[in-house]
């Protein structure tokens, strides 16, 4: 399919980028449509690992064009170390594309997202990277964009101008330090010299490869449930990385997908906060945890843990339009005991499987579940369905009768080898 699109279906940290190096390979140019350096992937290559925050993940394959859109925010800091990082270890970088059209996280973006979070009532609990101060910026169109980065004159005067008044608000709002904005421009127009080779028209090169067969996979960031119009808001990200995020993030048309691929963990995995339904206090969230490794790859925060939650998924292929699922971790949910998956929410003595926007409509919510046996079987080692254990069968075929949509790719284990395909 010459256009694919992965995107996590529940609250990020699904293990996209398993998927994303796999489907790469075979992708002739690899872009990334929203978020910031507050997401990451981590990938296993040959043993080693790269945790990347920024760089599409398909620049570690020699022959793929990557292309970081135009719905990203970009910490220019944090992007050069990262091409550092992988530059050291002989990955060619000649190969990044970044969009003229998107938007800089500058210094007093970091700045005002921790102060923000320091003095709201209750957290949301974001990584205070600058991520949502940059987008609160662009929605008000006071943002400064990487092709403005690249004009001295111009970058120097925004920079100047939106000081003026940001460092009123650090100062007068939040009791914070002014920042210096002659000290932001020298720093970042010395960023701008080293990326200016990467900077362009990102929309054309995009749809030339689309208009000429090209295989285009548009990677995603976070997950669907942190996306800031169908996530459980106020605890979301600060942009749309749902399917539909593409267009607006790359430039692509929507009739140009050809297939969207949903990622999922075997069992439902969090950070921050708000009402998580099938999250388990005990044990067994301390077992999954454990077992599946589930601390953050951007913070290192251990995650709250529960069961799958057939719910959530389901609305996620329904605002994403899913074409198939890809289920991360069956090997770690095998392990934990008696399997629990929930397939519809209890509230007030009435039963339903739609998932409602008010999270104190959530929070009331009592997950109905149907339980499963697990397998004894190591099962990292299953390339093929027949494979795995019939109790792992019976568990993935509930998956797709309750959310609706085939079951493609199988995880079972950290490697990029580690895959199911069900044919």
């Amino acid at each position: 399919m010459p256009v694919q699109v992965v995107v996590g279906t529940q609250w990020g940290d699904e293990g996209k980028g398993k998927y994303i190096d796999m489907l790469a390979a075979g992708a002739d140019v690899v872009a990334r449509f929203s978020g910031g350096n507050n997401a990451g992937h981590t990938l296993v290559v040959d043993g080693v690992k790269y945790a990347m925050h920024l760089l599409p993940s398909g620049i570690l394959h020699p022959h793929t064009l990557c292309v970081i859109g135009n719905g990203v925010v970009v910490d220019p800091a944090v992007l050069i170390r990262e091409m550092d990082m992988l530059a050291d270890r002989g990955v060619d970088l000649s190969r990044l594309r970044i969009s003229e059209r998107a938007h800089v996280i500058l210094p007093y973006h970091r700045v005002l997202d921790a102060l923000q979070e320091q003095h709201r009532g209750a957290a949301i609990g974001t990584t205070r990277r600058g991520i949502g101060p940059a987008y609160s910026d662009k929605a008000e169109r006071c943002g400064i964009r990487m092709c403005d980065l690249l004009v001295p004159e111009r970058f120097a005067r925004q920079v100047r101008e939106n000081l003026s008044i940001k460092n009123r608000i650090i100062e007068c709002v939040y009791g914070g330090a002014p920042l210096d904005p002659e000290a932001i421009i020298t720093e970042y127009l010395g960023y701008a010299r080293r990326l200016a080779p990467h900077i362009g028209d990102t929309v054309s090169l995009l749809a030339e490869a689309v208009e000429g067969g090209r295989k285009v996979l548009y990677e995603g960031a976070q997950a669907t449930f942190l996306d800031l119009d169908f996530g459980t808001y106020p605890y979301v990200t600060s942009s749309n990385p749902v399917a539909g995020g593409v267009c607006t993030g790359s430039g692509i048309g929507p009739r140009q997908v050809d297939d969207i691929i949903g990622v999922l963990k075997a069992y439902t995995s969090r950070v921050g906060e708000g009402p998580f339904p099938t999250e388990q206090k005990n044990d067994i969230g301390d077992r999954i945890r454990e077992l599946g490794h589930e601390y953050g790859t951007t913070t290192g925060r251990p995650r709250r843990c529960g069961w799958l939650d057939a719910v959530m998924i389901r609305f996620s292929a329904r605002v994403n339009g899913l074409t198939a699922l890809a289920v991360n971790h069956l090997d770690t949910i095998g392990r934990v005991g008696r399997i629990r998956l929930c397939v519809a929410y209890e509230k007030e003595g009435r039963r339903t499987r739609d998932f409602p926007a008010d999270l104190d409509q959530l929070a009331l919510c009592s997950p109905v579940y149907e339980d499963f046996e697990p397998w004894s079987e190591d099962i990292s080692g299953c390339r093929n369905w027949n494979e795995l254990p019939v109790e792992a069968r019976r568990y993935v075929e509930a998956i797709e009768t309750h959310c609706g949509v085939p079951v493609r790719y199988l995880g079972v284990g950290p490697g990029r080898e580690s895959l199911v395909l069900r044919g």
